[in-house]
């Protein structure tokens, strides 16, 4: 049974916070789906991940157009991918992305999709707005993989 938990990100700041908290959490092999309309802050929630993961302030382009951004970073391979361009769930296959290897982690925007090729043992990251324009709320869907990280994760937030 997936653990849940929600979040609420008062600004950009708490939301950079939870992807720095993410980046310390990461093992290989992960998948984290980061779900959420246009503009629900996906992209700047995998910034703040890939950045804390590198330890400096790295060039975090969105992978809208190149649909996956490889970064080595300590020992794992952050793979951010983007599949709002995507047609078929199939597309995934076939650029290569069946599961990810021990040594890699998928950040994947967009994820529904491709639901049906993603592993169901992920940490699933929904973003919606919050009552004020830089305010989000983050519900959080975790696997068995994740369920004590996320309850880790939880407690640090505080």
């Amino acid at each position: 049974m997936a653990q849940r938990a929600e979040l609420r990100l008062e600004d950009l700041g708490a939301t950079r916070a939870l992807g720095r908290r993410l980046a310390a959490a990461l093992r290989g092999g992960d998948v984290v789906a980061l779900r959420g309309p246009l503009g629900s802050g996906k992209t700047e929630l995998a910034r703040a991940l890939i950045r804390a993961r590198a330890g400096a302030a790295v060039e975090v382009p969105s992978p809208s157009f190149t649909l996956v951004q490889d970064y080595a970073l300590g020992g794992l391979v952050i793979r951010h991918i983007d599949l709002y361009r995507l047609q078929d769930a199939a597309e995934l296959v076939e650029l290569g992305l069946v599961a990810p290897e021990a040594d890699e982690v998928w950040l994947v925007e967009w994820p529904e999709r491709a639901e049906a090729v993603l592993p169901e043992d992920r940490l699933d990251v929904v973003l919606g707005q919050g009552s004020t324009p830089d305010a989000r709320s983050a519900r959080l869907i975790a696997g068995p993989r994740w369920t004590e990280r996320l309850t880790a994760l939880l407690r640090s937030a505080r």
